[in-house]
């Protein structure tokens, strides 16, 4: 990186006032973390979950007993223990009380359906699971030759306050329906009860903990290509990633922010942002099962949000909520959004409904995942997805020769390098060797520009492009343009092939409520906005798009459809 225009770090005269440059290495693990958090701040609410509160001192005890009765199910340090949760208290405690026994988590999506969780336990080879008893039935019926001996069931409701533990409207149609699949012999295995784990008495303060270079989480994700695969994060990587965003936001007030855990824990996003930024801090994480504006509009009457991770369809919909009435959220001084582009429309309506500032940030689960962020402060740029984090490095290269700088401004696949950048893919040793480099530079897959002065702007996947008369389009680019459109509510742009060969623009798009637009008038839309090349072939309205858990647009599935 010598002669390389990103050696200087141009970067550095954009960072917020008080930012530093870098940060110290860590020198706690999890654990570590969270017991400090206890120490200094025992006696402060650390969950809400339906007004029913635990404090740090609480959450200590909950997880020294959750340890131990860990423990004497026979959980030792480097076991995988799977976590199948929504997000509740009890998801808290069994993150960390895996972590304090030096032992592995592998997180899941509980809304999986059976084929799609037994390809991830046919991967890690976990003997332990925690699952939200909804689905334990289904874990318990995985066939006899996954190394799977031992599930604890949750009943999430149990932390409910009293006279509500009623029924959580939750989303488990999905999980239930899919049982159905399993055409495999079962096993005999029968879940044991989380609460039953809990009475075993609290783990001895002697009892050795993990080292910061351990392996804490295998977090299952596509990666930049193909299926899903583990990435391997140690405790230093996760550590560090809460101390960098501890250190983008000097004005936060350790003990006293209140977080809103609105994206599922089990996703790097929400983990990081909420399971361990928050619990450093000393924060109240106010936790939902799912995302649900009436469940955000009645926490926020009890304890107002003051820091708000969350995606932009999230953001807009409170926005005009707060517009409407329905909700305040004038308590909201910092707003952090990811997972997808941020379009300025929505930054401009949240930030006349809150008064605070709502940024974009980037990352990936393989940077543990926050690596860019806008300056909090009159420095940030709309539309670029700011600049890197302290102690991160990146480059702008040649897709097909990562040794090769692309000058400053010029479009290139972006690299990143810091201490959250992780040790590479469970098991895979050729997929780490494609995207881990040498130096510790992480592929990200994406194209990027660099300003001189250090904004990174993200024109699209590198695997997404749309190649169409050999000129090369961002499906971004042209989905930006789109919604732009009063009338047209989502979008999302796919290649499909010409029965002669080659690649047409196709634009999957949904309309606004009662409204009726015809194809070629959304094609003259784009013909003043986009070159000729740009424009999409073919316009279909459809009635939704398939979305991710936390709200992204999938372009693979789009594509699929339109292929039917």
């Amino acid at each position: 990186m010598q002669d390389s225009p990103y050696a200087s770090r141009p970067w550095s005269t954009s960072y917020a006032e008080g930012v530093p440059l870098d940060i110290d290495a860590p020198s706690q693990t999890l654990p570590e973390m969270l017991a400090a958090s206890v120490a200094a701040y025992g006696r402060k609410t650390a969950l809400e979950f339906f007004g029913a509160t635990t404090t740090y001192r609480e959450l200590g005890d909950q997880v020294s007993r959750a340890a131990e009765g860990l423990r004497r199910l026979g959980v030792r340090a480097g076991d995988r223990v799977a976590l199948i949760l929504p997000n509740s208290p009890q998801h808290v405690v069994a993150f960390y009380a895996a972590l304090r026994l030096g032992a592995i988590v592998i997180e899941h999506n509980p809304l999986y359906t059976p084929r799609e969780l037994r390809h991830q336990f046919e991967d890690h080879g976990a003997r332990f699971a925690i699952v939200w008893d909804k689905i334990a039935d289904t874990v318990a019926e995985f066939p006899s030759d996954l190394a799977l001996e031992h599930i604890v069931s949750v009943d999430i409701t149990a932390a409910l306050p009293l006279g509500k533990r009623l029924a959580l409207r939750l989303p488990v149609a999905k999980a239930r329906a899919a049982r159905a699949q399993l055409t495999a012999e079962p096993t005999s295995k029968r879940p044991a009860a989380w609460a039953k784990l809990l009475t075993r008495g609290t783990l001895s303060r002697k009892h050795r903990g993990p080292q910061l270079d351990d392996i804490a989480l295998l977090q299952y994700t596509s990666g930049t290509t193909g299926a899903p695969k583990g990435a391997v994060l140690t405790h230093a990587n996760l550590r560090a990633n809460a101390m960098q965003g501890r250190a983008w936001v000097p004005g936060l007030h350790d003990g006293e922010e209140t977080f809103y855990g609105v994206l599922p824990l089990f996703h790097a996003y929400g983990l990081t942002l909420c399971l361990t930024f928050a619990m450093s801090i000393g924060a109240k994480l106010v936790l939902f099962p799912k995302y649900d504006l009436e469940l955000v509009a009645a926490a926020a009457k009890k304890s107002p949000p003051t820091f708000l991770p969350a995606v932009p369809p999230i953001y807009d919909q409170l926005a005009r909520a707060a517009a409407r009435g329905t909700i305040d959220l004038t308590s909201v001084r910092f707003a952090i959004s990811g997972a997808m582009s941020l379009p300025v429309a929505t930054v401009d309506r949240w930030e006349a409904a809150t008064g605070g500032l709502l940024v974009e940030g980037y990352g990936m689960t393989e940077s543990s995942p926050v690596a860019l962020g806008n300056p909090i402060g009159p420095s940030r740029r709309p539309g670029t997805v700011g600049v890197p984090f302290p102690s991160t490095d990146i480059r702008v290269v040649d897709p097909e020769d990562p040794s090769v700088d692309r000058p400053l401004g010029e479009a290139g696949e972006l690299l990143l390098r810091g201490p959250q950048v992780f040790q590479g893919y469970w098991n895979r040793p050729g997929d780490t060797a494609e995207t881990l480099l040498r130096g510790g530079w992480l592929r990200t897959g994406d194209i990027a520009t660099v300003s001189t002065d250090g904004f990174v702007t993200i024109v699209d996947r590198l695997k997404e492009i749309i190649i169409t008369g050999g000129f090369n389009v961002s499906p971004s680019e042209v989905e930006d343009v789109l919604t732009s459109h009063p009338d047209i509510a989502g979008a999302a742009v796919v290649a499909l092939p010409k029965s002669q060969g080659g690649e047409d623009v196709a634009a999957a798009i949904v309309l606004r409520d009662g409204v009726e637009l015809e194809p070629e008038a959304i094609r003259d839309f784009c013909k003043t906005r986009l070159a000729a090349y740009k424009v999409p072939r073919r316009v279909i309205v459809v009635d939704d798009l398939p979305r991710s858990l936390i709200g992204k647009v999938l372009r693979r599935e789009v594509r699929e459809r339109l292929m039917k």
